[in-house]
């Protein structure tokens, strides 16, 4: 959406200067700002039919939460669910806090506003056995795909469940991060931010069997994973392996790439992992984040008491 059809020109140079905020000092990446100003653009071209032109900075501090609540009726009503009008309300007030540290107006009704619930829902990890066997390509060995191929998936699937990493992570990495401490691993994750991870003799051995295989050569500085053209490497591809061996071992739809990433903080967390170590190794800002991994141990647990337990 076209912010300039839906802002006064006031509001349109402090979106910029948001942005621009959003983009230096907290380090969000280019996908994180788009979606931004996507869900701020909906709101000011909400406003803009709702007041009927479009708000200056002075409306802005003027609206009342029982427009705010119109905007989420107007999106519910389209569809939207809880999940997206939290995300947009959080843009919204992102932008509104930007304004008031500038000094630009308080935008009260924001805040007035009642955050929509989300309820909330555990990872599912897969067993230790199911993640171990993802990473085997010899499961694959009858589809008719090039051993490489076969060899690549295995790898990139290994440094999810064997590093923790994100498929995003897994796909970033250089030919050139292969070449520093043997067992160690530094990844960049979210917000630019790098961390070190162990890395496995098994994961290493899979990566190092995927790039003697590989057809293509593979620069110091170029993406370690290549698709079949020689390009960098989808996720969807990724995904699409993954799916393959949902099959092949009859695990549920929840056993996604993702799903091996919690699988690897909850085999730490059961194998008496520290709690704040995992979080250093998930690369999560915050504590909070890697504390449900508490709870899904805990649900496994009573599992095996209520199914194992003769009085259960």
């Amino acid at each position: 959406m076209d912010l300039q059809f839906a802002t006064a020109p006031d509001v349109q140079a402090e979106i910029g200067r948001w942005l621009s905020y959003l983009g230096a000092e907290k380090r969000m990446s280019p996908k994180t700002l788009d979606a931004y100003r996507r869900d701020v653009a909906q709101f000011l071209a909400f406003l803009t039919e709702h007041l009927g032109r479009p708000p200056t900075l002075k409306a802005l501090a003027k609206l009342s939460p029982a427009d705010v609540r119109a905007f989420l009726a107007a999106r519910r009503a389209d569809g939207a669910g809880n999940r997206s009008l939290m995300r947009q309300l959080a843009g919204a007030r992102s932008f509104a806090r930007f304004l008031e540290r500038n000094g630009k107006g308080k935008v009260g009704a924001l805040s007035a506003v009642r955050t929509p619930k989300i309820p909330k829902s555990l990872p599912k990890p897969l067993t230790a056995s199911s993640a171990r066997a993802v990473t085997d390509a010899d499961l694959r060995a009858g589809e008719a795909r090039e051993q490489w191929v076969l060899a690549r998936d295995a790898a990139v699937l290994a440094l999810l469940y064997g590093c923790g990493l994100r498929i995003s992570e897994a796909l970033s990495l250089r030919r050139s991060d292969l070449d520093g401490a043997p067992d160690v691993l530094t990844v960049t994750g979210k917000g630019n931010k790098t961390r070190m991870v162990p890395l496995l003799p098994q994961v290493s051995k899979l990566v190092a069997g995927y790039v003697a295989l590989c057809p293509y050569d593979l620069p110091a500085h170029g993406p370690l994973f290549l698709g079949a053209r020689g390009g960098p490497l989808s996720p969807r591809i990724v995904q699409l392996a993954m799916e393959r061996l949902r099959g092949a071992l009859g695990l549920p739809d929840t056993a996604t790439p993702h799903a091996l990433r919690h699988s690897f903080a909850t085999h730490l967390l059961a194998g008496g992992g520290d709690l704040r170590a995992i979080q250093e190794l998930l690369g999560h800002a915050s504590l909070s984040t890697t504390q449900i991994y508490t709870a899904v141990d805990a649900e496994r647990l009573l599992d095996v008491y209520v199914n194992t337990h003769p009085r259960a």
